[in-house]
Protein backbone atom coordinates (compact mmCIF):
# COMPACT_ATOMS: atom_id res chain seq x y z
CA UNK A 1 0.00 0.00 0.00
CA UNK A 2 1.43 3.56 -1.16
CA UNK A 3 -0.48 5.70 0.85
CA UNK A 4 -1.37 6.90 4.53
CA UNK A 5 -4.78 6.94 5.78
CA UNK A 6 -5.95 10.73 6.47
CA UNK A 7 -7.17 11.65 9.80
CA UNK A 8 -10.72 12.51 10.42
CA UNK A 9 -10.94 16.61 9.89
CA UNK A 10 -8.03 17.03 7.70
CA UNK A 11 -7.43 20.15 5.51
CA UNK A 12 -6.37 19.72 1.72
CA UNK A 13 -4.78 23.33 1.34
CA UNK A 14 -3.44 23.00 -2.48
CA UNK A 15 -5.29 20.34 -3.73
CA UNK A 16 -3.17 18.69 -6.67
CA UNK A 17 -0.12 19.57 -7.86
CA UNK A 18 -0.05 21.38 -11.92
CA UNK A 19 1.07 19.69 -14.90
CA UNK A 20 3.60 21.90 -16.90
CA UNK A 21 6.18 24.21 -15.61
CA UNK A 22 3.95 27.58 -14.35
CA UNK A 23 3.75 30.92 -16.22
CA UNK A 24 6.70 32.39 -13.64
CA UNK A 25 9.16 29.74 -14.85
CA UNK A 26 9.03 30.61 -18.51
CA UNK A 27 10.89 27.23 -19.96
CA UNK A 28 12.28 28.86 -23.04
CA UNK A 29 15.22 26.41 -24.03
CA UNK A 30 15.24 23.32 -26.39
CA UNK A 31 17.34 20.79 -23.86
CA UNK A 32 14.24 20.14 -21.38
CA UNK A 33 15.03 16.78 -20.21
CA UNK A 34 12.00 14.06 -20.17
CA UNK A 35 12.13 11.00 -17.95
CA UNK A 36 9.53 8.41 -18.70
CA UNK A 37 7.87 6.52 -15.62
CA UNK A 38 9.25 3.17 -17.55
CA UNK A 39 9.83 1.13 -14.94
CA UNK A 40 8.36 3.37 -12.68
CA UNK A 41 5.48 3.68 -10.15
CA UNK A 42 5.52 7.68 -10.20
CA UNK A 43 2.32 9.99 -9.90
CA UNK A 44 0.89 12.48 -7.20
CA UNK A 45 0.03 11.44 -3.32
CA UNK A 46 -1.04 12.96 -0.41
CA UNK A 47 0.92 13.69 2.72
CA UNK A 48 -0.55 13.81 5.74
CA UNK A 49 1.42 16.64 7.61
CA UNK A 50 0.59 18.40 11.18
CA UNK A 51 -2.60 20.40 10.38
CA UNK A 52 -3.83 18.93 6.83
CA UNK A 53 -2.42 17.00 3.92
CA UNK A 54 -0.28 18.43 1.00
CA UNK A 55 0.51 17.16 -2.81
CA UNK A 56 3.75 15.86 -3.46
CA UNK A 57 5.12 14.07 -6.44
CA UNK A 58 6.64 10.63 -5.69
CA UNK A 59 8.41 8.21 -7.76
CA UNK A 60 10.21 4.61 -7.28
CA UNK A 61 11.44 1.53 -8.82
CA UNK A 62 8.34 -0.33 -9.67
CA UNK A 63 10.05 -3.78 -9.03
CA UNK A 64 12.02 -4.18 -5.42
CA UNK A 65 11.99 -2.87 -2.61
CA UNK A 66 13.17 -1.24 0.64
CA UNK A 67 14.74 1.88 -1.91
CA UNK A 68 16.72 4.45 0.11
CA UNK A 69 14.54 7.64 0.49
CA UNK A 70 15.46 11.05 -0.93
CA UNK A 71 13.68 14.16 -0.41
CA UNK A 72 13.60 16.22 -3.37
CA UNK A 73 13.00 20.00 -2.44
CA UNK A 74 11.55 22.36 -4.91
CA UNK A 75 12.62 26.20 -6.71
CA UNK A 76 11.17 29.06 -6.06
CA UNK A 77 8.75 27.62 -9.00
CA UNK A 78 6.94 24.71 -6.84
CA UNK A 79 6.56 21.26 -7.77
CA UNK A 80 6.60 21.48 -11.34
CA UNK A 81 7.92 19.44 -14.61
CA UNK A 82 11.11 19.68 -13.70
CA UNK A 83 11.42 18.89 -10.17
CA UNK A 84 8.94 15.74 -11.27
CA UNK A 85 11.93 14.65 -13.65
CA UNK A 86 14.10 14.94 -11.36
CA UNK A 87 12.15 12.77 -8.70
CA UNK A 88 11.97 9.80 -12.20
CA UNK A 89 15.47 10.06 -12.76
CA UNK A 90 16.50 8.98 -9.13
CA UNK A 91 14.07 7.03 -9.10
CA UNK A 92 15.48 5.41 -12.16
CA UNK A 93 18.86 5.39 -9.98
CA UNK A 94 17.09 2.95 -7.10
CA UNK A 95 16.21 5.71 -4.90
CA UNK A 96 11.98 6.31 -3.57
CA UNK A 97 11.90 9.75 -3.78
CA UNK A 98 9.85 12.77 -2.89
CA UNK A 99 9.02 15.95 -3.61
CA UNK A 100 6.11 17.32 -1.14
CA UNK A 101 4.58 21.07 -2.41
CA UNK A 102 5.57 23.31 0.49
CA UNK A 103 4.40 26.15 -0.82
CA UNK A 104 0.66 23.84 -0.32
CA UNK A 105 -0.74 26.33 2.06
CA UNK A 106 0.45 29.34 0.77
CA UNK A 107 -0.68 29.43 -2.49
CA UNK A 108 -0.10 28.63 -6.22
CA UNK A 109 2.70 29.96 -7.85
CA UNK A 110 1.91 27.82 -11.37
CA UNK A 111 -0.56 30.01 -11.81
CA UNK A 112 1.39 33.43 -11.39
CA UNK A 113 2.84 35.00 -14.68
CA UNK A 114 5.63 37.20 -13.28
CA UNK A 115 8.64 36.35 -11.51
CA UNK A 116 7.84 39.39 -9.65
CA UNK A 117 4.24 37.90 -8.30
CA UNK A 118 6.47 34.84 -7.47
CA UNK A 119 8.55 36.49 -4.62
CA UNK A 120 5.37 37.75 -2.09
CA UNK A 121 4.35 34.03 -2.09
CA UNK A 122 6.88 32.45 -0.77
CA UNK A 123 7.89 35.02 1.37
CA UNK A 124 5.09 33.81 3.64
CA UNK A 125 6.30 30.26 3.64
CA UNK A 126 8.22 29.76 7.46
CA UNK A 127 10.98 27.55 7.69
CA UNK A 128 9.73 25.83 10.80
CA UNK A 129 6.48 24.77 8.13
CA UNK A 130 9.22 23.58 5.61
CA UNK A 131 11.12 21.74 8.23
CA UNK A 132 7.92 19.80 10.23
CA UNK A 133 6.12 18.95 6.14
CA UNK A 134 9.66 17.70 4.93
CA UNK A 135 9.64 15.41 8.51
CA UNK A 136 6.03 14.60 7.32
CA UNK A 137 7.04 13.29 4.39
CA UNK A 138 9.60 10.98 5.75
CA UNK A 139 7.07 9.69 7.67
CA UNK A 140 4.92 9.02 4.68
CA UNK A 141 7.71 7.39 3.10
CA UNK A 142 8.63 5.50 5.88
CA UNK A 143 4.45 4.05 6.24
CA UNK A 144 3.99 2.89 2.51
CA UNK A 145 6.18 -0.04 2.88
CA UNK A 146 8.76 0.42 0.16
CA UNK A 147 11.59 2.35 1.81
CA UNK A 148 14.89 1.80 4.12
CA UNK A 149 14.33 4.49 5.87
CA UNK A 150 17.72 4.32 7.66
CA UNK A 151 19.12 5.57 3.87
CA UNK A 152 17.47 9.07 4.00
CA UNK A 153 18.83 12.09 2.15
CA UNK A 154 17.64 15.37 0.53
CA UNK A 155 18.93 17.56 -1.86
CA UNK A 156 17.23 20.62 -3.25
CA UNK A 157 17.30 23.28 -6.10
CA UNK A 158 17.50 27.25 -5.81
CA UNK A 159 14.84 27.66 -3.00
CA UNK A 160 15.42 24.16 -2.14
CA UNK A 161 18.84 24.33 -2.08
CA UNK A 162 18.73 26.94 1.07
CA UNK A 163 16.31 24.56 2.43
CA UNK A 164 18.98 21.64 2.31
CA UNK A 165 21.54 23.44 4.26
CA UNK A 166 18.67 23.84 7.09
CA UNK A 167 17.52 20.50 6.92
CA UNK A 168 20.50 19.27 7.05
CA UNK A 169 20.77 21.55 10.14
CA UNK A 170 17.59 20.65 11.06
CA UNK A 171 17.40 16.53 11.23
CA UNK A 172 20.26 14.42 11.95
CA UNK A 173 19.38 10.98 11.05
CA UNK A 174 20.09 12.48 7.58
CA UNK A 175 22.93 10.39 5.91
CA UNK A 176 23.87 13.08 2.90
CA UNK A 177 22.40 16.19 0.94
CA UNK A 178 23.03 17.70 -2.31
CA UNK A 179 22.43 21.60 -2.08
CA UNK A 180 22.09 23.27 -5.65
CA UNK A 181 22.68 27.10 -5.80
CA UNK A 182 20.85 27.71 -2.55
CA UNK A 183 20.91 30.89 -1.10
CA UNK A 184 23.30 31.42 2.04
CA UNK A 185 22.54 34.71 3.44
CA UNK A 186 19.72 36.53 3.64
CA UNK A 187 17.35 39.13 5.78
CA UNK A 188 16.63 37.58 9.32
CA UNK A 189 12.92 37.80 9.92
CA UNK A 190 10.33 35.62 11.19
CA UNK A 191 9.54 33.44 8.72
CA UNK A 192 13.36 32.81 8.20
CA UNK A 193 15.07 33.77 11.12
CA UNK A 194 18.47 32.12 10.36
CA UNK A 195 20.08 31.09 7.15
CA UNK A 196 22.79 28.22 6.38
CA UNK A 197 25.36 31.05 7.29
CA UNK A 198 24.18 30.91 10.87
CA UNK A 199 23.72 27.40 11.01
CA UNK A 200 26.89 26.09 9.38
CA UNK A 201 28.50 25.28 12.62
CA UNK A 202 25.25 22.46 13.23
CA UNK A 203 25.21 21.04 9.95
CA UNK A 204 26.48 17.63 11.08
CA UNK A 205 25.67 15.64 7.87
CA UNK A 206 27.36 15.33 4.72
CA UNK A 207 26.19 18.26 2.58
CA UNK A 208 27.48 18.61 -0.91
CA UNK A 209 26.90 22.36 -2.31
CA UNK A 210 27.24 23.39 -5.81
CA UNK A 211 27.19 26.41 -6.87
CA UNK A 212 28.12 28.55 -9.97
CA UNK A 213 30.50 30.64 -10.34
CA UNK A 214 28.62 33.54 -12.57
CA UNK A 215 25.82 33.45 -10.08
CA UNK A 216 25.64 36.75 -9.44
CA UNK A 217 22.96 36.53 -7.18
CA UNK A 218 25.31 34.44 -4.52
CA UNK A 219 28.54 35.69 -4.49
CA UNK A 220 31.61 34.02 -4.02
CA UNK A 221 32.47 35.87 -0.65
CA UNK A 222 29.12 34.21 0.98
CA UNK A 223 30.14 30.58 -0.80
CA UNK A 224 33.60 31.09 1.03
CA UNK A 225 32.03 32.18 4.43
CA UNK A 226 29.84 29.39 4.42
CA UNK A 227 33.18 26.51 3.66
CA UNK A 228 34.69 28.48 6.68
CA UNK A 229 31.80 27.99 8.94
CA UNK A 230 31.43 24.07 8.13
CA UNK A 231 32.76 22.28 10.89
CA UNK A 232 36.31 21.06 10.32
CA UNK A 233 36.32 17.87 12.36
CA UNK A 234 35.98 14.87 9.83
CA UNK A 235 35.47 17.71 6.63
CA UNK A 236 32.31 15.68 6.40
CA UNK A 237 30.53 18.24 3.66
CA UNK A 238 32.36 19.92 1.08
CA UNK A 239 31.55 23.11 -1.78
CA UNK A 240 32.05 22.64 -5.31
CA UNK A 241 32.02 25.97 -7.73
CA UNK A 242 31.93 25.42 -11.71
CA UNK A 243 33.17 28.80 -12.69
CA UNK A 244 31.30 28.98 -16.32
CA UNK A 245 28.10 27.93 -14.37
CA UNK A 246 25.12 30.22 -13.96
CA UNK A 247 22.56 30.50 -10.82
CA UNK A 248 19.82 27.70 -11.80
CA UNK A 249 22.91 25.57 -14.22
CA UNK A 250 20.90 22.05 -13.11
CA UNK A 251 17.55 23.30 -14.67
CA UNK A 252 17.16 22.14 -18.08
CA UNK A 253 14.39 24.18 -19.07
CA UNK A 254 16.10 27.37 -18.19
CA UNK A 255 17.89 29.52 -20.20
CA UNK A 256 20.74 29.41 -17.20
CA UNK A 257 21.24 25.96 -18.41
CA UNK A 258 24.61 24.54 -18.33
CA UNK A 259 25.05 20.76 -19.21
CA UNK A 260 28.50 20.24 -18.28
CA UNK A 261 28.02 21.32 -14.63
CA UNK A 262 24.82 19.75 -14.39
CA UNK A 263 26.12 16.52 -15.42
CA UNK A 264 29.32 16.78 -13.73
CA UNK A 265 26.89 17.92 -10.90
CA UNK A 266 24.52 14.77 -11.32
CA UNK A 267 27.28 12.43 -10.95
CA UNK A 268 28.65 13.75 -8.30
CA UNK A 269 25.03 13.99 -6.16
CA UNK A 270 25.02 10.36 -6.63
CA UNK A 271 28.79 8.88 -5.77
CA UNK A 272 28.15 11.09 -2.81
CA UNK A 273 24.76 9.73 -1.94
CA UNK A 274 26.53 6.60 -2.05
CA UNK A 275 29.69 7.37 -0.38
CA UNK A 276 27.76 8.06 2.84
CA UNK A 277 25.02 5.48 3.25
CA UNK A 278 22.29 6.92 1.62
CA UNK A 279 21.97 4.99 -1.48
Amino acid sequence: MDSAPNPPNRRFFLTSLAAGFGGAAQPTTAATISTDATGLIAGEVKVPVVDGAIPAYRAMPAKGKRFPVVLVVQEIFGVNEHIKDVCRRLAKAGWFAIAPELYARQGDVAKLENLQDVFPLVAKVPDRQVMSDLDAAVAYASQTGHCDGKKLSITGFGWGGRVTWLYAAHNPKLKAGVAWYGRLVGETTAMTPRHPVDLAGSVTVAVLGLYGGKDRGIGTETVEKMQAGLPAAGRLSEIVVYPEADHGFHADYRPTYNEAAAKDGWLKLQAWMKKHGAA
